[in-house]
């Protein structure tokens, strides 16, 4: 595995964690379409939460939260109507989060953005 894939791991699991550690339940990973692909399904309180993780190690290539483009923001509403569509989810409410996570010199850290793309 390439160093970027193993990154985006390491930032996925580190999300993964984090949520757990927050309550939410992790339905799924990694679930793929042809569409592309959702890095983390959860849900907590009847609503369903995909997640988009964003791993950066510095800031050379800016933040893990502007790496998030209009186009990548249309694919992933496209890929949560997939989802629901394929498994037929009785979820009546659901968002798109994105997790920030940074790898920086010791602890990493992580904001979450709740609700941060629209639909």
């Amino acid at each position: 595995m390439d160093k970027r894939k193993q990154t985006g791991q390491r930032g996925e699991d580190i999300a993964a964690a984090y949520f757990q550690a927050q309550g939410y339940t992790i339905i799924r990973r990694n679930w793929r379409c042809a569409t592309g692909e959702l890095d983390i399904i959860m849900e907590r309180d009847d609503t369903l939460v995909f997640v988009e993780v964003r791993t950066r190690t510095g800031s050379r290539y800016g933040t893990p939260e502007e790496s998030i483009t209009p186009a990548k923001q249309a694919r992933l509403i496209e890929l949560a109507h997939a989802y629901l569509q394929e498994t037929g989810a009785p979820h009546h409410r659901w968002r798109i989060d994105v997790a920030a996570v940074r790898l920086n010199r010791g602890v990493p850290t992580i904001n979450h953005l709740e609700n941060a793309v629209g639909w």
